[in-house]
């Protein structure tokens, strides 16, 4: 989430947002919570400082260069540090490519209509080991294909079973992975031979709520370096474990409750790098010493950090501060204790899903890392450890994506209902008059264990270059902020974070710029199920929405889930028979038939978190309600859109919705 305007708008806006405020105070909605504090103060935005700069002939992006423009989720050096090893969406699909470090056009690796990550190069340069599911399904099966060209082999083939997240052993010969019977809640830890493709199951967690992965194997390959964690991700331990007999060792901090994360080992073995929650609930990189499980931390930082891996010769580790949305990248050395800032452009450039960039190139001369911006489209990247200058290897995006041309993304800061400051990424487009006349979108991310970054959003751009003002708040029940804010909504989904997303529709009202009676909002997943509790439960707010893959029973979506989705839902809401109250206040079903304005519904019809059972459960409250509704049901889609011609559909629809509804279009 400075010049003059109107009288009139000025009075117009001022009776929409007193209304908001009067809806938001109303019965059930009012906050009792005491404000969340995050990390360091952060300055309140002035909205009437906001401005929107002069360009000539700006014009609409149009939607399909948005994604044409290519994109990466997953990178990895390749083992000669000659190539980038990708996935790319080069054809319209999330297939394998490998790009030359020095410069060349992308070749190609494999084909296929379904999505293929969690790439881990062997050491011995010859395979790429990868997960692909079919049709978005979430049973995923191991795959390999040779670096140099060739045959992909199917690595497992088990329609009862998913295997995850490969890891080669130094000697290639082993291949860890995380495995999930289809109706267990856990995943456990296996082993595959490569040679043989025999596969032995290392861990049998008996916790429901706790599952394992796979980080790293030891110089000797006789331990595997793992992770066992909740679903809610705020309980995690480090362990060895021992191949041969899967003994396993706990080597960090025993108590119940405790963070501690590793993300790589050293090539010498000696020290384990990982992230930690702190007694202040800050999440902090640090080493471990994996012979005695001694941590200590790196570099006193009052914003959340994620940690990285190691330079070949061991001496120094890569660590990154998230600064509200920005990071900023660190090489500290190992022995002195002293860190370094790597001068890499301002946005986004570690890989936090996957915690593989940066990385160090295997001869240590260069660092890759992914960069992108909320106004600059995502490419790779190298930097020089030499000079330390940073240096653009790919050109993943369109002529038409000319970044001096685009909306410049900032970060702005408001306070909530009950002084919380919550944090937002804006998109203000080019050449608008301050005249309280320009429509607004609210974006609120998916999750909700999540962040809105300051990364590439089509959807903001495209909104943005036709003159909406477009705000991404981070809600309490955000990550980025410190553990208390992380849990900041649990078991009020739809509540205190509702607020704060209201508030960011408030705040473009107070910009001068925006029309309060012309604000939308739109997201996918716990964004979905956020614009659909905003449509229902402030319906004086928004003059239209648009539901994507959002979650509509939280009842039926427990009986139906997955069962580690169940004990992540469990983590969040409680249990629907012990927590009904809570369930039923938390349900968009509760609101739905208060919601006024006109309604979009985008789904997956392959869905397994949100069924499209529940899509169309909303369609039909709407009809017989008599509200304005419609809706798109995309084939052989999972949980969001992969197929380059749904995505691009699926955003002309929401400009097409917004310009009806918003701009009378």
């Amino acid at each position: 989430m400075t010049e003059s305007i109107s009288r009139r708008a000025w009075r117009d806006r001022a009776r929409s947002v007193a209304l908001a405020a009067a809806v938001i105070a109303g019965p059930g909605y009012a906050l009792a919570a005491p404000v969340l504090k995050g990390p360091p103060p952060r300055a309140i935005t002035d909205p009437t400082t906001i401005t929107s700069a002069k360009l000539a002939d700006a014009a609409p992006v149009p939607i399909a260069d948005l994604y044409f423009s290519r994109s990466s989720m997953d990178g990895v050096w390749s083992a000669d540090g000659k190539h980038i090893l990708m996935n790319l969406n080069l054809t319209g699909r999330g297939n394998l490519w490998k790009v030359p470090v020095k410069g060349g056009f992308p070749v190609q690796l494999t084909q296929s209509n379904d999505m293929q990550y969690g790439l881990n190069a062997s050491p011995d340069g010859k395979w790429l080991a990868y997960q692909s599911d079919h049709d978005g399904h979430e049973i995923f099966d191991l795959y390999a294909v040779p670096v140099a060209g060739g045959a992909v082999t199917r690595l497992t083939a088990t329609d009862d079973m998913s295997e995850v997240f490969p890891v080669f052993s130094p000697d290639s010969r082993l291949l860890g992975f995380g495995q999930r019977a289809k109706a267990a809640p856990s995943i456990n830890l296996a082993v595959m031979d490569v040679a043989t493709r025999k596969v032995r199951q290392l861990t049998h967690e008996k916790d429901p709520n706790f599952s394992w992965a796979a980080v790293a194997f030891s110089p000797d390959a006789r331990q595997l370096i793992a992770n066992r964690w909740d679903v809610a991700m705020t309980d995690s331990s480090i362990w060895r474990i021992d191949v041969a007999s899967g003994a396993a060792t706990q080597l960090s901090d025993k108590k119940a409750g405790s963070y501690n994360k590793a993300v790589a080992i050293a090539p010498d073995g000696r020290w384990i790098s990982m992230e930690t929650v702190t007694a202040a609930g800050d999440r902090q990189a640090a080493l471990m010493d994996a012979a005695t499980g001694k941590v200590k931390l790196l570099r006193a930082d009052p914003w959340e950090q994620s940690a990285s891996g190691f330079s070949p010769d061991s001496r120094s580790v890569l660590i990154v501060s998230n600064v509200n949305g920005r990071d900023v990248v660190y090489r500290h050395d190992i022995a002195s204790g002293q860190s370094t800032r790597l001068s890499i452009p301002d946005g986004v450039s570690a890989d936090t899903y996957f915690g593989k960039l940066p990385a160090y190139s295997p001869d240590g001369a260069t660092i890759l890392f992914r960069h992108e911006s909320g106004s600059s489209p995502q490419d790779y990247w190298t930097l020089d450890t030499a000079s330390g200058k940073a240096a653009q290897v790919t050109q993943f995006n369109l002529a038409s994506l000319d970044a001096a041309r685009l909306p410049k993304s900032q970060i702005v800061n408001y306070r909530s209902e009950d002084g919380t400051v919550i944090s937002a990424i804006l998109w203000m487009p080019f050449n608008l008059e301050r005249d309280g006349r320009a429509p607004g979108v609210v974006l609120p991310h998916g999750g909700p264990t999540g962040q809105t970054r300051d990364t590439f959003d089509q959807t903001a751009i495209a909104l943005a270059t036709r003159g909406y003002v477009a705000i991404a708040p981070n809600p309490r029940g955000s990550t980025g902020y410190g553990m208390a804010f992380q849990k900041g909504n649990v078991r009020d989904l739809g509540g205190g974070d509702l607020v704060d997303i209201v508030y960011g529709a408030k705040f473009l009202a107070a910009t001068g710029y925006v029309d309060a009676r012309k604000i939308g909002i739109t997201g996918g997943s716990y964004g979905g199920y956020l614009t659909l509790m905003a449509m229902g439960k402030t319906p004086d707010v928004w003059a239209a929405g648009v539901e994507q893959y959002g979650i509509v029973n939280w009842f039926s979506m427990w009986e139906n889930g997955s069962p580690q989705l169940r004990f992540y839902q469990e983590g969040l809401i409680g249990h629907p028979v012990k927590d009904k109250a809570v369930y039923e206040a938390a349900s968009p079903l509760t609101y739905l038939r208060n919601t006024q304005a006109p309604m979009l519904v985008l789904q997956g019809e392959n869905d397994l978190r949100v069924p499209k059972e529940q899509a169309e459960e909303v369609v039909e409250i709407l009809k017989k309600a008599g509200r304005t509704v419609d809706a798109k049901y995309y084939p052989a889609e999972g949980h969001g859109f992969s197929k380059r011609e749904h995505q691009i559909d699926a955003l002309e629809r929401v400009v097409a919705w917004f310009d009806r509804y918003l701009k009378g279009k």
